[in-house]
């Protein structure tokens, strides 16, 4: 590949954002790192990065379906509150409308995801919360993979940034490119908005034969 000018990226450690509120009640881990789903909506996981800009840091927050691995909230922001994981979560509520009682949301132990105001609103769609019991990166590797892929590939790649603007905009285009473009090989190797769209045709074929 390095004749043709390519090189493959790098995955780098992470540093962790989310800090955990020993004091919060928290829900018990009801994925026990079993991140698979049989349809959409079944599974969602949660989780935030920063990323340095010339005016400081940048948090972005990203929600995922399990099923196909697709984003389907994000959320940047220039303080890592309760109510910018929260922003996160509303946008995949309103563009989704999960089934209430049909949907679990899990994320790691930071206290942004155990406030009382985010665990309110999971309750209150009908969304069953669980929490990594352990507090490691295996408990929430799911969405922590995500983030490495965006870390890698927009991140590191195209960096150093200027400000918030920047990242959101990048942030956005590969949101895009992610859902639609990119081979996910544990699907498949086809995008995740494809294996959704070829799961709800196969529901429907079922459907019209019975």
């Amino acid at each position: 590949m390095r004749r043709m000018g390519l090189r493959g990226a790098v995955r780098g450690k992470e540093t962790r954002t989310t800090i955990a509120d020993k004091a919060a009640p928290c829900p018990a881990d009801k994925v026990n790192r079993q991140f698979r789903a049989p349809q959409p909506n079944v599974l969602w996981v949660s989780d935030f990065t920063y990323v340095a800009t010339w005016k400081g840091l940048v948090y972005v927050a990203f929600v995922i379906d399990v099923f196909a691995r697709r984003i389907v909230g994000w959320r940047v922001s220039l303080t890592a509150h309760a109510g910018f994981v929260l922003d996160a979560l509303e946008q995949a509520l309103h563009d989704r409308h999960p089934v209430k009682g049909g949907l679990t949301h899990h994320s790691d132990k930071g206290s942004q995801y155990v406030s009382i105001r985010y665990t309110e609103r999971l309750l209150e769609a009908g969304t069953e919360p669980s929490v990594g019991s352990v507090g490691d990166s295996y408990d929430n590797a799911l969405a922590e993979t995500v983030i490495g892929l965006f870390k890698t590939e927009v991140i590191r790649r195209r960096g150093p940034w200027r400000n918030l603007e920047a990242v959101e905009f990048a942030t956005l285009e590969w949101v895009d490119w992610f859902n639609h473009r990119r081979l996910l090989e544990p699907i498949g190797n086809i995008p995740p908005a494809e294996a959704e769209a070829r799961y709800y045709a196969a529901q429907q074929e079922i459907a019209l034969a019975a």
